[in-house]
């Protein structure tokens, strides 16, 4: 079986502090949200539309929360458990080649020197969707565009149909085409940097990282990603994990959502 591992998020977030105090329009009502008769955003209504046809994506999105909180309260800004370790709900852990699980062993008393993040580096794909904060997406007929929080980052999938680079310059977030199928977003990123870091514990990827995302608006106020790495270098066995987030909306530039999860993991 080709090595691969997969996981079904919804959006991100981390330390309020790296964000700039950008202007946000937090008081002003976004228009055409859906409203129950009582005035609330209504988060079961169907998903918008573009004039192709696809659902539109378009929105403000926060990864689920799906940690507990401190004795002390909740913090505004709530870190998921896939942020700190992907594998964290897998009974045998993430599937390590031996010198992956070694380099893991010998991150952890370091303590983060080396990670990306400590560094205020860009911090790849893959943890753009578990980190702390928010990100917009904006939908057009042959772009996806997603700004992110961290770093004032952005990335960009292609969807006029061009292929993958066959010999791309290797960078953070790679080079991402997409394709619609049916309802859902199908993303294949490649192209990476070697020797990224996919959460805080350290786990690693290399420059052979295939990372598939499919991106599905099941309704208003959820927002499914699937999100599958194929490193062959890195995992030698195929792991599989799923999460289901609903959201809230809210206000701002293009609607607040913030999601809670249901989840259900299959591991083989």
């Amino acid at each position: 079986m080709k090595p691969k591992l997969g996981l079904i998020w919804g959006a991100t977030a981390f330390v309020s502090s790296l964000f700039p105090a950008a202007g946000q329009w937090l008081s002003y009502p976004t228009a055409g949200v859906p409203r129950t008769p009582d005035g609330k955003p209504n988060l079961s209504a169907p998903a918008a539309r573009t004039p192709d046809g696809t659902p539109d994506l378009s929105g403000l999105w926060e990864m689920a929360h799906n940690r507990p909180c401190a004795p002390e309260g909740c913090a505004d800004q709530q870190t998921s458990q896939e942020f700190i370790n992907i594998g964290w709900s897998l009974k045998d852990g993430l599937p390590y080649r031996p010198w992956a699980a070694e380099l893991v062993k010998t991150r952890t008393p370091e303590k983060r020197l080396t990670d990306p993040l400590s560094h205020c580096l860009p911090i790849g794909v893959f943890r753009l969707h578990t980190f702390v904060g928010f990100k917009k997406i904006t939908q057009t007929p042959r772009l996806v565009v997603i700004l992110y929080e961290y770093n004032a980052s952005y990335r960009q999938i292609m969807t006029d149909g061009r292929p993958l680079p066959a010999d791309p310059n290797p960078s953070w977030n790679g080079y991402s085409s997409g394709k619609w199928e049916g309802d859902t977003l199908v993303v294949e990123t490649t192209g990476f940097r070697d020797n990224q870091w996919l959460d805080i514990s350290g786990t690693p990827a290399s420059d052979a990282m295939r990372i598939t995302e499919r991106f599905r608006r099941v309704n208003y106020g959820n927002l499914e990603i699937e999100l599958t790495v194929d490193d062959p270098k890195t995992y030698y066995e195929a792991v599989d994990s799923q999460v289901a987030s609903d959201a809230q909306a809210g206000y701002g530039p293009a609607g607040l959502h913030v999601s809670r999860e249901r989840k259900r993991h299959q591991t083989s």
